[in-house]
């Protein structure tokens, strides 16, 4: 497959902002380590001791939507230059809906975990400070939150799939730049 080189040349040359990129990465990185944890802290749940996992977790799901809202905001304020022509339009949408569904998915599954832990006795507390008691414990309503949490995380987990797969297919065999817009400019 031969690709347009002014058009890859053009898609090369136009990177994301470096705030952009370092928030992509580092949501991207605490992402994959609270689903590890949160995969973790399951098999070990009723263990002494994994009160410590619990409490991390919530804390890194807090921390993450937190920069989830400064990344959006970002993004909003510096809109990235749209992918080239020469990529096909069903994949141009693909990647357009992809990336807004990741958008949904980070938030939902959060806000659902933080609203089934609210139910419970503990509630939830971030790095050690207690957040605002809104929510009288209530076990069967907090379950009923954690399994739409866990949903999420698959279905989150799914899509980060499919964007890392659409990633190195742009990377390994498009190789058209498209990838390289989300990595950090090398200094020379």
């Amino acid at each position: 497959m031969t690709v347009n080189t002014r058009q890859s040349t053009s898609s090369f040359n136009w990177r994301y902002t470096r705030t952009a990129i370092a928030l992509h990465w580092g949501i991207a990185l605490l992402v994959a380590f609270i689903a590890a944890l949160g995969l973790y802290m399951m098999s070990i749940e009723d263990e002494p001791g994994s009160g410590w996992y619990f409490n991390l977790h919530k804390s890194l799901g807090i921390a993450m939507a937190m920069l989830l809202v400064a990344r959006l905001g970002w993004r909003l304020m510096n809109t990235p230059e749209p992918l080239s022509d020469a990529i096909p339009k069903w994949q141009r949408q693909l990647s357009r809906a992809t990336q807004w569904l990741l958008y949904l998915l980070m938030a939902l599954v959060p806000v659902a975990g933080y609203i089934g832990a609210s139910y419970t006795k503990k509630g939830v507390q971030w790095f050690g400070l207690a957040t605002p008691q809104w929510a009288l414990p209530d076990h069967d309503r907090a379950e009923q939150f954690f399994d739409i949490h866990s949903a999420l995380v698959w279905v989150l987990v799914a899509f980060v799939g499919l964007h890392v797969l659409g990633a190195l297919k742009h990377l390994l065999i498009d190789r058209d730049g498209v990838f390289q817009r989300m990595l950090f400019k090398r200094r020379r």
